[in-house]
């Protein structure tokens, strides 16, 4: 029998904090467009993402993909960093 992959979804945000061990939350914005005014709306949500092998820093473009329950909000890996935020270094 064949094999099948699945692709997994993935959101790209900035990563707003590295408190936390192995977790950093990254904030997701999209813009949707007002279904009276027409006019676009950013939107944004948070997500807990755990870190595996790539260790970004606060501020940083990220990542990351859907993955199996880590934790009670952890639903998410850092899968790259796009971009590296200005102030790191």
């Amino acid at each position: 029998m064949a094999e099948t992959t699945r692709k997994r979804q993935t959101l790209v945000g900035e990563v707003v904090s590295t408190k936390m061990e192995k977790t950093v939350v990254v904030d997701v914005s999209w813009k949707v467009r007002h279904p009276i005014y027409k006019k676009y709306i950013r939107r944004n949500k948070k997500y807990m993402a755990h870190v595996g092998a790539v260790a970004p820093k606060q501020g940083d473009l990220v990542r990351i993909t859907h993955t199996r329950p880590i934790s009670k909000l952890k639903r998410w890996q850092v899968s790259e960093i796009i971009r590296e935020s200005k102030n790191n270094g």
